[in-house]
Parts: C-alpha cells; structure tokens; sequence
C-alpha cells in the first residue's frame, strides 16, 4: 500500500462528525471526499463549504468535496465511516461491492448494534473479507463544533496492527488535532460506545436539579462500570483510564454540546423520548446502545446499574426520580 494510495480518503455520513472528520483531513493534506446521501448538503458542500444542516456557520476546508454517488468509494484507500452505529451493516452490505480489496477502514461511530450486542469492528469483520489489522476506530473527547473551530482536540485511535496504527494516528493529526494510538481495538470502541449511556444518566441528573456532588459520582460509577463490560469483552482495563474512556466520558457527561447529555435533561425535566428524539435532529447513539449494553451486561452476569437505570427510563416509563432513588437505595458494599 502505498503512502498515496493511503492517504486517499472518503468519509461515508454527512453528519457533524463526519463532515468534522472529513474538514480536519483535508487540512492534513489530504484528498478527501465525503460521501453522504443528502443531495442539497452535497450541493452546499461544495459551493459554500458549509454543512448547513448539522454544523451551520461553520466553514468547512475548500478541499472537501462532496458527493452523493457510492462508487467514489472505489478510489479511497482509507475510507471513514460516520454511518450511525443501527445503519452500519445495511450500509456496508449496500456499497462493499466498491470497496477496494486492501482499504483500511476507519471507524468514527460509537454505539453497539441492537440486536447482536456487538460493537462495530465485530460487525464489520462479519461483513467485509478484509484482515483484522485493516480495521481501526477513532474515539476521544471531541465535539465536532469545536474541532470545525480549531479547538485544540485530542483522539486516540485504535489498530491492532501498530504499524498501519502509527500511520494512521499521522494521518489524521493537525496543528489542533492531536491522534494518539492504541492496539486495543476492544477498549477503544467499548469506552466510545458506554460513555454515551453514562451521559444521558449525568444529563437526568441535570434535568432534575442535582448539584456537582452527584454528577461527579455518576462519572466515577459510570466509569467503574464501562470498565467492567469492556473488561468483559476482551478489552484493557488501563484503556478506559485513558481518551476513549474517561476522557470521553468527562466531555460528553460535562459538556453542553452532548446529545446524549441534552436527552437525558430533558428526560429529567419530565418530557417524553419520543419528543425529544423527534427535536434533536441528529442521532443520539446513546438511546438504542443503553439495550443493547443491558443484554451484555446479563450475558455476561456483570453488575450495571447505571446502564440499568437508563434502560428503564428510556424503555419502561420509570420516572427518572424513582431511577434515582432506587440506585441510591442500593444495598451497600465495598467500592
């Protein structure tokens, strides 16, 4: 593979994370098409340099082309993959007909698939003959909003094989985009996908006027917990101390940009899901990843109660001060 070749990226999904992803690798250097299905963001992409629908008023890199037709894909030697975590395996059935055989693909979406449980790079490996070393995964506190501004951001990417990992953690990295690298697929991916559910828990306690003091505790917990279930899942515990773990997780309880934090205040502010999702306008990966989070947690018979917590709010109509309660009413034991 050569460095040419390499650094031919398409990004699948025009949303704010891929548009972001697709604008920081065009700054790289990089020639970069994003490929997404909305023919009017396409068009506004490439004429205005600005993604109007998911990050309006932020300018996108120049070099950024934008395409609606698939069969761009069959000139990438990188491709990045934005597709929300429940459309993934439709879409890569859909288009892998024009996957290179020897891309690596990089994947920027964080959630566990419904139904199967199974995070990305497992879904991937079941749907495109590629080796594993040809998949990574890119995870770390990064609000898209921010990156498209220049804030200094810092990811971690993980690739079982460390050589194609170095290349693509110099890939990726800008004056204020730092990509750091990590053999540990499992932990990579497993800390991007729980932190969300551990978000929207931090934004419940928001909508219900808790103070620091619990949301400092749920971090701490949810922390504990996502641990437990990467653990479980063949991945590093040291992993989850590091960008995809805690540093992601920090961000997206904290942070006021996060959808799955925004889900969960208004949650706790008393409105129902089905509004809130209908309002978003943008996937909250969070929602459909607390079930699947759940199953695997009794698979494996592993304690989670915040992931518990979670479900019955979303899924089961409990009220998000009877959730509260109930965590807290816990029989004690040691930390």
């Amino acid at each position: 593979m050569t460095t040419g070749t390499f650094s031919r990226v398409a990004v699948a999904g025009g949303g704010s994370w891929g548009t972001a992803l697709a604008h920081v690798l065009a700054v790289a250097g990089h020639d970069t098409t994003l490929v997404l299905r909305d023919e009017n963001v396409a068009l506004a992409i490439n004429e205005r340099h600005e993604n109007p629908r998911y990050l309006p008023g932020k300018k996108v890199h120049a070099a950024v082309r934008a395409t609606t037709d698939i069969s761009a894909l069959s000139r990438c030697g990188t491709l990045v993959l934005a597709v929300p975590c429940q459309h993934q395996r439709t879409w890569i059935r859909s288009v892998k007909a024009y996957l290179p055989e020897d891309i690596t693909v990089v994947n920027a979406s964080k959630g566990l698939e419904n139904g199967t449980c199974l995070p990305m790079s497992r879904v991937l490996e079941e749907e495109l003959p590629l080796p594993a070393s040809h998949y990574a995964v890119i995870s770390g506190p990064s609000f898209a909003a921010e990156v498209m501004d220049g804030q200094p951001t810092a990811v971690v990417l993980g690739c079982r094989d460390e050589d194609r990992g170095s290349r693509l953690r110099a890939l990726f990295s800008t004056p204020f985009f730092r990509c750091y690298s990590s053999t540990d697929v499992t932990g990579v991916e497993m800390g991007g996908a729980l932190k969300n559910v551990m978000a929207i828990a931090a934004g419940v306690c928001t909508g219900l006027g808790f103070s620091s003091n619990a949301g400092a505790a749920l971090i701490t917990r949810g922390l504990a917990e996502l641990s437990r279930l990467g653990a479980a899942m063949g991945a590093t515990p040291l992993t989850f101390m590091g960008l995809s773990g805690l540093g992601d997780l920090v961000l997206t309880c904290t942070g006021r940009l996060s959808r799955n934090r925004q889900v969960g205040e208004r949650l706790g502010r008393g409105e129902r899901l089905e509004d809130i999702v209908a309002s978003l306008g943008m996937v909250a990966e969070g929602v459909k990843t607390a079930g699947a989070a759940r199953e695997l947690a009794a698979g494996f018979r592993i304690s989670a109660p915040v992931t518990e917590a979670v479900c019955r709010i979303l899924h089961e109509g409990a009220s998000p001060k009877d959730a509260v309660r109930e965590l807290m009413e816990r029989p004690l034991r040691e930390e």
